[in-house]
């Protein structure tokens, strides 16, 4: 047990925090650390089938300032590694993991008060210093201070709450096991209904609807209707680059005494209000 919560919490040290070294890079969504915390622990496939369950709740949590909601990284790695060590199904995996995200903003939230808040009059002094190696130091370090600190918290988790949370499941009901693999089956499609909420648009509403009815009725497996998806957006992109050609041609034409304008000119008018 000692050595799969140094795996987690290097794991989380490593993709969560690395994300915000490097510039935001993804490497903290759930679909990166569910499979590689799968491979690390010998259950790639139970990693995968949580990285992509989580994955769809969270793509469409987004924290900006002061409107947070969840940290999606931790409470992919704490899912993965006690769904793995519990031999739980994603039911029982996804539940657990919406308030552990909402834990684990809150826990960075505060390092970011405590851990780095308080150098922030250091910074501004280097910089009037003109020293830059200063800085770069400072930065670097408080980096490593506060993930450190940060991974803390899946390591004990994993150490000291994977056997507690498997006896607290056995306690459980079955009809409540039942409910909340319910819930949990329920809260991809709420993560998918809040990235539509940002996306949604009359003018690529038919597409949602075309690709619904691929799966739902056609039973077309993803790839292919990412295939498909593909094709139209190549389609639809080339045909706009052909549209603003032509009305940049039209805008560089000699201008005649016809004040009229043709139907051509009317369309791609059109097209673009």
């Amino acid at each position: 047990m000692f050595l799969e919560a140094v795996i987690v919490a290097l794991v989380v040290f490593v993709t969560v925090g690395g994300q915000e070294l490097l510039g935001f890079t993804m490497l903290g969504r759930p679909i990166v650390i569910g499979p590689l915390l799968g491979l690390l622990l010998g259950d790639i496939q139970t990693g995968l089938m949580i990285g992509a369950a989580l994955e769809t709740i969270f793509m469409g949590v987004i924290n900006i300032g002061g409107a947070s909601s969840a940290e999606p990284g931790l409470a992919a790695a704490l899912a993965t590694a006690f769904a793995i060590n519990m031999n739980a199904g994603v039911e029982v995996a996804i539940p657990i993991a919406v308030p552990l995200g909402i834990i684990g903003l809150q826990v960075k939230t505060l390092l970011y008060v405590g851990v780095v808040g308080p150098f922030a009059a250091k910074f501004d002094k280097l910089a009037q210093e003109g020293n830059s190696k200063g800085i770069a130091k400072l930065h670097f370090s408080l980096w490593a201070l506060q993930w450190f600190i940060y991974s803390l918290i899946p390591f004990f988790a994993i150490l000291f709450g994977s056997n507690a949370t498997q006896k607290a499941l056995e306690q459980i009901p079955e009809v409540i096991v039942h409910g909340l693999g319910i819930a949990g089956n329920l809260l991809p499609a709420v993560g998918m209904a809040m990235l539509l909420k940002i996306l949604w648009d009359k003018n690529v509403a038919v597409y949602y609807f075309a690709g619904f009815i691929l799966i739902a009725y056609f039973k077309i497996p993803l790839i292919a209707v990412a295939a498909v998806a593909l094709i139209i957006a190549i389609v639809t992109a080339s045909r706009d680059l052909d549209l603003k050609k032509i009305k940049k041609e039209l805008a560089t034409a000699p201008t005649t005494n016809n004040t009229t304008k043709s139907k051509a000119e009317l369309e791609i008018d059109e097209f673009f209000k």
